[in-house]
Protein backbone atom coordinates (compact mmCIF):
# COMPACT_ATOMS: atom_id res chain seq x y z
CA UNK A 1 0.00 0.00 0.00
CA UNK A 2 1.12 3.88 -0.55
CA UNK A 3 2.22 5.56 1.75
CA UNK A 4 -1.10 6.86 3.68
CA UNK A 5 -1.79 10.90 4.53
CA UNK A 6 -3.89 11.38 7.74
CA UNK A 7 -6.84 14.19 6.40
CA UNK A 8 -9.81 15.81 8.63
CA UNK A 9 -12.88 16.09 6.96
CA UNK A 10 -16.58 17.37 8.16
CA UNK A 11 -19.55 15.19 7.35
CA UNK A 12 -23.30 15.38 8.22
CA UNK A 13 -24.91 13.28 10.56
CA UNK A 14 -26.27 11.03 8.04
CA UNK A 15 -23.53 10.77 6.43
CA UNK A 16 -21.90 9.44 8.78
CA UNK A 17 -24.80 7.70 10.07
CA UNK A 18 -24.58 5.37 6.67
CA UNK A 19 -20.86 4.90 7.24
CA UNK A 20 -21.38 4.00 10.79
CA UNK A 21 -24.07 1.58 9.54
CA UNK A 22 -21.92 -0.09 5.99
CA UNK A 23 -19.02 -0.65 9.09
CA UNK A 24 -21.27 -2.55 11.53
CA UNK A 25 -23.24 -4.46 9.13
CA UNK A 26 -19.64 -5.72 8.40
CA UNK A 27 -19.53 -4.08 4.63
CA UNK A 28 -16.22 -2.13 5.85
CA UNK A 29 -13.85 -2.77 8.16
CA UNK A 30 -13.51 0.58 8.69
CA UNK A 31 -14.66 4.09 8.40
CA UNK A 32 -11.62 4.80 6.14
CA UNK A 33 -12.01 1.91 4.35
CA UNK A 34 -15.70 3.22 3.36
CA UNK A 35 -13.74 6.61 1.74
CA UNK A 36 -11.12 5.15 0.02
CA UNK A 37 -14.33 3.31 -1.53
CA UNK A 38 -16.10 6.69 -2.37
CA UNK A 39 -12.99 8.01 -3.38
CA UNK A 40 -12.18 5.39 -5.83
CA UNK A 41 -16.03 5.45 -7.20
CA UNK A 42 -15.47 9.15 -7.64
CA UNK A 43 -12.25 8.63 -9.66
CA UNK A 44 -14.05 6.38 -11.94
CA UNK A 45 -16.47 8.23 -12.72
CA UNK A 46 -14.59 11.60 -13.28
CA UNK A 47 -12.67 9.55 -15.61
CA UNK A 48 -15.79 7.62 -17.43
CA UNK A 49 -17.08 11.50 -17.33
CA UNK A 50 -13.99 12.82 -19.19
CA UNK A 51 -14.11 9.62 -21.75
CA UNK A 52 -17.82 10.67 -22.99
CA UNK A 53 -16.34 14.44 -23.08
CA UNK A 54 -13.91 13.17 -25.56
CA UNK A 55 -16.01 11.15 -27.75
CA UNK A 56 -18.64 14.00 -27.85
CA UNK A 57 -15.99 16.38 -28.81
CA UNK A 58 -14.17 13.84 -31.18
CA UNK A 59 -18.07 13.45 -32.97
CA UNK A 60 -17.92 17.41 -33.32
CA UNK A 61 -14.40 17.84 -34.94
CA UNK A 62 -15.50 15.23 -37.05
CA UNK A 63 -19.05 16.66 -38.02
CA UNK A 64 -16.80 20.36 -38.22
CA UNK A 65 -14.64 18.80 -40.46
CA UNK A 66 -16.97 17.01 -42.99
CA UNK A 67 -16.70 18.31 -46.31
CA UNK A 68 -20.17 17.65 -47.22
CA UNK A 69 -22.32 21.12 -47.67
CA UNK A 70 -24.00 22.79 -44.98
CA UNK A 71 -27.91 22.75 -45.69
CA UNK A 72 -29.74 26.09 -44.47
CA UNK A 73 -32.82 25.91 -42.70
CA UNK A 74 -35.51 25.23 -46.08
CA UNK A 75 -33.15 22.67 -47.77
CA UNK A 76 -33.10 20.54 -44.47
CA UNK A 77 -36.79 20.74 -44.07
CA UNK A 78 -37.18 19.79 -47.87
CA UNK A 79 -34.54 16.88 -47.09
CA UNK A 80 -36.63 15.87 -44.00
CA UNK A 81 -39.71 16.00 -45.98
CA UNK A 82 -38.79 13.72 -48.89
CA UNK A 83 -37.09 11.40 -45.84
CA UNK A 84 -40.11 11.08 -44.47
CA UNK A 85 -42.37 10.47 -47.53
CA UNK A 86 -40.08 7.62 -48.81
CA UNK A 87 -40.89 6.09 -45.27
CA UNK A 88 -44.27 5.33 -46.04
Amino acid sequence: MQTAEKISITMTPEMMRHIRESVEAGEYASTSEVLRDAMRAWLRERRENEERLEAIRARIRRSAEDPRPSLDADEAEAEMARFMSSQS
